[in-house]
């Protein structure tokens, strides 16, 4: 399933972005991980615009 949503995903990140949105809202989620052997923090980040329309 996951290599056929694959396509999609990647057409609608590289899709051009509107040169303005009338509302913007960000967000992350902190994760603790294991990595190379040690607990770091990662981030994930959010980015959703709403557009004039």
């Amino acid at each position: 399933m996951t290599n056929k949503l694959m396509p999609l995903n990647k057409g609608w990140q590289n899709r051009p972005l509107q040169a303005v949105y009338a509302v913007m809202f960000l967000d992350a989620i902190h994760f603790k991980v294991k990595q190379d052997g040690q607990i770091v923090n990662k981030a994930a980040y959010m980015a959703i615009g709403i557009d004039l329309e």
